[in-house]
């Protein structure tokens, strides 16, 4: 099941009575090579390459770089072709609030990532608007709004969970069987087999980290030729995509014999993610978990070198942050999905880390994926 065109024009709509109680007449929303967001997709269903102007009625128009393909993915009011507009944004803006009714004064919010140059580029030749480009204005509603995924977006991910586990037990047993030696071989393996599967692709740039290399919280690169599942602590983050979605799991494999200081990062790194997501449930602080957490790494005289998690969607990091921020005053709230992952690291031990996909219910929370500490 897709989300259905009716889904876009509600959250238009949401958007557009958020627009009005803040006087903004209409709103751009972009995702070109400049300046890429997925907002546009959440709004509209395109998957990129445009900007989508809303105004206050909520009615829309997105201007695309390929008509055909907005033609084809779209759910808008109306589409502009890039190319008709000289492929100047001023030029295409000026179209669609033209086209809109928009009157001159009007409040016209730009995305808050437009830079300076651009952002005063624009108000020279779109002078007879008030164009405005700040924190806190519609970017940061729609974030919110992201944040709780709808029922269309939860079917979404249940079929991409199954996936995501269904890759997790085939990894786990190319790696035991020795099909899976390096760490490209699991790379590859996931982006063949994902897309073999239904899935756009990887949400990010798969970490395969053998033991020579799982010292570091982000492998670079990302994967190499170097062994993968040997003696010692290999890591493996990952997440596949499908309609946009993204997962975002972390498994570790270990080979024995451990050191006794490896042995106690492995118990420790357990003990924080059962913890964790045992203390997952809606109405609590998004601190809470990440206190536990490193609470317990504390005792132990270990330290955590990132957060706990995040939430995930149309991007592999969302709101809300699973962190220690002292302005991080979120609240876990139905619909919400986040990742729970503690993990430790040594320069010459290796690193582990254990990372899960979870979502918030109305009466606690639900672990809807199983990627695991896998012991060889």
């Amino acid at each position: 099941m897709s989300i259905a065109g009716d889904v876009y024009r509600r959250r238009r709509d949401t958007l557009a009575a958020a627009m009005r109680k803040q006087g903004i007449a209409a709103v751009r929303f972009e995702d070109f090579e400049n300046m890429r967001s997925p907002s546009l997709r959440y709004l509209c269903g395109h998957p990129g390459d445009a900007f989508l102007v809303i105004d206050s009625s909520g009615a829309s128009i997105l201007v695309a770089w390929d008509r055909t393909m907005a033609d084809k993915m779209a759910f808008v009011d109306k589409v502009f072709s890039y190319t008709d507009s000289g492929r100047r944004s001023e030029t295409a803006l000026r179209r669609v609030l033209e086209e809109l009714g928009i009157p001159r004064g009007g409040r016209i919010e730009l995305p808050s990532a437009t830079s300076y140059p651009r952002y005063v580029d624009h108000v020279a030749a779109l002078d007879e608007w008030d164009l405005v480009c700040r924190s806190g204005g519609m970017d940061e509603i729609l974030l919110s709004m992201r944040s709780i995924k709808d029922p269309g977006e939860l079917e979404i991910y249940e079929r991409l969970s199954s996936l995501t586990n269904t890759l997790i037990g085939e990894i786990e047993e190319g790696v035991r069987r020795g099909s899976l030696a390096t760490e490209t071989d699991v790379a590859l393996f996931i982006e063949r087999e994902a897309r073999r599967a239904g899935a756009e692709g990887t949400g990010f740039d798969t970490i395969a980290a053998g033991p020579e290399r799982s010292f570091g919280i982000h492998a670079f690169p990302s994967y190499g030729a170097g062994a993968f599942g040997t003696r010692g602590f290999s890591i493996l983050d990952f997440g596949v995509v499908l309609e946009g979605y993204t997962s975002d799991v972390t498994m570790s494999f270990v080979r024995g014999p451990l050191e006794p200081r490896q042995e106690r990062m492995l118990e420790l790194v357990r003990e924080a993610y059962e913890k964790a997501v045992a203390a997952c449930a809606p109405g609590i602080p998004a601190r809470q978990p990440a206190l536990l957490a490193d609470s317990i790494f504390a005792q132990a005289g270990y330290s955590m070198p990132h957060s706990l998690g995040h939430g995930i969607g149309l991007e592999a990091h969302e709101a809300p942050g699973i962190n220690l921020r002292e302005e991080n005053d979120a609240l876990l709230e139905p619909g919400t999905i986040i990742t729970i992952e503690p993990g430790l690291y040594h320069p010459e031990l290796g690193g582990i880390r254990w990372e899960n996909d979870v979502l918030i219910t109305e009466t606690g929370a639900r672990v809807l994926t199983e990627s695991k500490i896998v012991e060889l």
